[in-house]
C-alpha cells in the first residue's frame, strides 16, 4: 500500500500589523497632516495663505535647520541607545567661541571652524568615554556635561553677549562669515538650510549606507551579541557622542553666523527640540531602531507646527503643551509596539 505524498503547508502569513506600520511611518504622517492643517487653518491676506507665502516657508526652513542639525547627531546616539542632553550647551560654547575668536582674538575663518568643530567633536568624546568606560548612565554623564558647557561659554565670553561686525581689521570678523546669515535664490532660501540638507544628506548615507551605520544599528539592539560577532562596541558608542558634538559644534557656528553674536546661553532647551525631533521620527529610544529621513521629516514637522501655531497667535505656553503631547504620544506608541513584539 503506497502513502500518498504529504501535501506541504502552507507558508504562514506575515501578520500586518497596523499599529507597528503607523509607529514607522508615524512622522511622515503627522507632517502631512501638520501641513494640511497648516493649510486649513492658516489666516489670509487678500485671499493668499500665509502659510504657504514663500517668506513663511522661508522662515519654518530657517527656524529647524539648527535643531535640524543637533538632530542628525542625536540620532545616531539614541539608535545606539545613548542620550545626549548637553548639545544644546556645547552650541552655546561653540558659538561664543566662534564670535571671541573671530572677533576678539581676531583669528580668521581657516583657523576659528576647525578650532570650533575639534572642540565640539572632543567633548563629546570625552563624554562618550566616560559613559562607555566608567559604565556611567550617560543621562548623569550628558547631564553634567551641559553644566559643564555652559560653565566654559560663561568663561569663555566673561558672562557678556558677543556681537559680531563685518569688516577687517581689529575687532572684525571676516566679512565672509556673513554668508550663514543670507539667502540664496532671490532672497528666499537660507543658507543655513542648506548646510543642513547637506549634512543630513551625509548622515543619512553614513548611517544606510556604510559599515559604521550597521554598526551603530547592531550596538543598539542588542550590544552583547555584536560585541560576541567582533564589533568594537566600546569604539562605535564613544564615537556616536563624537558626532553628536561635531553636530553641536556645526549648529553653534551656524547660530552665531545667522545671528550675528555669540551668547553663553544660545542653545537653551535645544537639545529638548533635537530628541523630540528623533523621537517623533521614529528612532526607537531603546536603541536598535530608527531612520534619519524620519528625523528630518520629525524636525519639520515640529518646525510647520510651532509656525502654524504662531501664525494663529498661540501662545507659548500652548505650543509647548501640544509639542509634549506630540513626544508623549510618540514614546507611547513605541512602548506599546515593544511590549506587543515582546508578548509573542
Amino acid at each position: 500500500m503506497t502513502t500518498a505524498p504529504a501535501i506541504p503547508a502552507a507558508p504562514a502569513r506575515k501578520r500586518v500589523r497596523p499599529l507597528a506600520t503607523l509607529v514607522r511611518f508615524q512622522s511622515l504622517l503627522g507632517l502631512i497632516l501638520v501641513l494640511i492643517g497648516g493649510i486649513a487653518f492658516s489666516p489670509r491676506r487678500h485671499g493668499h495663505i500665509l502659510f504657504l507665502a514663500t517668506d513663511n516657508i522661508a522662515n519654518i526652513v530657517r527656524s529647524i535647520s539648527e535643531t535640524g542639525i543637533l538632530a542628525l547627531g542625536m540620532t545616531f546616539v539614541i539608535i545606539a541607545a545613548g542620550i545626549d542632553l548637553s548639545v544644546g550647551a556645547v552650541l552655546g560654547l561653540s558659538s561664543v567661541l566662534t564670535a571671541t575668536l573671530l572677533v576678539n582674538s581676531g583669528w580668521g575663518l581657516a583657523a576659528t571652524l576647525p578650532l570650533v568643530l575639534l572642540a565640539g567633536a572632543l567633548f563629546g568624546l570625552i563624554q562618550g568615554a566616560l559613559a562607555t568606560r566608567l559604565r556611567i548612565q550617560a543621562f548623569i554623564v550628558t547631564l553634567a556635561g551641559l553644566q559643564a558647557a555652559r560653565g566654559l561659554a560663561l568663561i569663555a565670553s566673561g558672562n557678556t553677549f558677543i556681537n559680531i561686525n563685518y569688516g577687517h581689521g581689529p575687532g572684525n570678523a571676516p566679512p565672509a562669515f556673513a554668508i550663514l546669515g543670507e539667502r540664496l535664490l532671490g532672497d528666499t532660501f537660507p543658507v543655513a538650510t542648506l548646510v543642513f540638507i547637506v549634512l543630513a544628506a551625509l548622515a543619512t548615507f553614513l548611517l544606510n549606507r556604510t559599515r559604521y551605520g550597521r554598526y551603530v544599528f547592531a550596538v543598539g539592539g542588542n550590544e552583547r551579541a555584536a560585541r560576541l560577532s567582533g564589533i568594537p562596541v566600546q569604539w562605535i558608542k564613544i564615537s556616536v557622542y563624537g558626532l553628536s558634538g561635531l553636530c553641536a559644534g556645526i549648529a553653534g557656528i551656524v547660530h552665531a553666523g545667522q545671528f550675528s553674536f555669540g551668547s553663553p546661553n544660545d542653545g537653551t532647551g535645544y537639545e529638548l527640540n533635537a530628541i523630540a525631533a528623533v523621537v517623533i521620527g521614529g528612532t526607537d529610544l531603546f536603541g536598535g531602531a530608527g531612520s534619519m529621513v524620519g528625523t528630518i521629516a520629525g524636525a519639520v514637522m515640529l518646525g510647520a507646527l510651532a509656525n502654524i501655531l504662531q501664525l494663529n497667535d498661540v501662545s507659548a505656553a500652548m505650543q509647548l503643551l501640544a509639542t509634549g503631547a506630540i513626544i508623549v504620544l510618540a514614546a507611547g506608541l513605541q512602548t506599546i509596539i515593544r511590549r506587543d513584539g515582546s508578548s509573542r
